[in-house]
């Protein structure tokens, strides 16, 4: 394998960091950038020069791709409420620079982090395959701006620049700064309520298996220009399981009440009504999105993975997840 340097953005996130790990045990070498400086000595300590930078708010971005034969652009807002003009700023507007730097630089390959939020709906999809359509429309900013951003990658596709996307579903290990706690938050509750019962399917993606198809798509960049490519830990599991094993492993004991469908749909209609009429930061406790996410399974072919990258999950997602809620119990137990 021939040892490219490689700029990988949104460094200081759970994902960044897998991402350098991965691309360091290569042989690669990595300039990580973010806009945070908390993680620069960690990246120094792996053998990674750090930068920190703003892609948006950086008047020329030109000399953070310089030299880089390789962008694997992870950076993004991330969260499930805000303002649509910081999502914009983020996603679209961040990207669209990195891409034209990329090009003028000469860089050859650019991997776009997206997301399968773009599927999320109020119906089942399973077995979302390569080609699948986007929930139109998306359920809030985030995906909404993440899909606009994918689509500008692709599109950008050309013989000088190799143009793909990954999009790594739920993910889960050290660095997980939205999963687990959230769940921690519901399984701490006296009672959790489970909109259509928690019957519905989700999946699970170890940190260190979506950062290796990551690896896997700049490798084989030339041959999956412009297309987007799906990633999971392949082991679909019931919401209702994984609230029951969870709670186990913290140690709470949450009262499982199952809440219908129209019911909880109305709930999270007002929630988000309200947290925008107070201008509330905070996220609503139920908004539409989150319903989409618990009452309705979302699953993924990963043959196309496999055939185009060569990509396998090595870890089971769960198992990530509840060795990581172990951890997180044994903490709050201490003096």
């Amino acid at each position: 394998m021939t040892a490219r340097q490689i700029l990988v953005t949104g460094a200081t996130g759970g994902l960044g960091v897998a991402v350098v790990r991965a691309a360091l045990a290569r042989g690669h070498q990595v300039v990580a950038t973010g806009r945070s400086t908390e993680k620069a000595a960690l990246f120094e300590e792996l053998g990674a020069r750090f930068v920190s930078a703003d892609l948006v708010e950086a008047g020329d971005l030109g000399p953070l791709v310089a030299g880089a034969n390789s962008v694997i652009h992870a950076a993004a807002l991330s969260a499930s409420w805000g303002p649509k003009s910081a999502f914009v700023r983020a996603n679209i507007t961040a990207t669209a620079r990195l891409l034209d730097a990329a090009a003028a630089a000469g860089c050859g390959r650019f991997i776009f982090i997206s997301s399968p939020s773009i599927f999320a709906s109020f119906r089942h999809r399973e077995n979302i395959g390569l080609d699948a359509a986007p929930a139109d429309p998306a359920l809030n900013h985030y995906a909404r701006t993440k899909y606009v951003a994918e689509q500008m990658v692709l599109a950008a596709d050309s013989a000088a620049m190799s143009c793909s996307a990954i999009r790594p579903r739920a993910l889960v290990g050290p660095g997980d700064r939205v999963i687990l706690p959230k769940l921690a938050a519901f399984a701490a509750r006296r009672r959790m309520p489970l909109p259509g019962g928690g019957r519905a399917l989700v999946e699970f993606t170890d940190l260190r298996d979506a950062a290796a198809a990551i690896l896997l798509a700049e490798e084989r960049a030339p041959d999956i220009g412009g297309i987007a490519i799906n990633i999971s830990g392949g082991r679909p599991v019931a919401v209702r399981d994984v609230a029951q094993r969870l709670a186990a492993v913290l140690g709470t004991s949450p009262r499982l009440i199952d809440l219908p469908v129209p019911l909880a749909h109305g709930l999270a209609v007002i929630a988000e009504a309200a947290a925008r009429m107070t201008r509330a930061a905070e996220e609503p406790v139920l908004t539409r999105y989150t319903l989409a996410t618990l009452a309705f399974s979302q699953s993924f072919d990963i043959a196309p993975a496999e055939r185009l990258l060569g990509f396998r999950p090595s870890h089971d997602g769960l198992e990530t997840l509840l060795a990581e809620a172990a951890m997180l119990a044994r903490t709050r137990r201490q003096p």
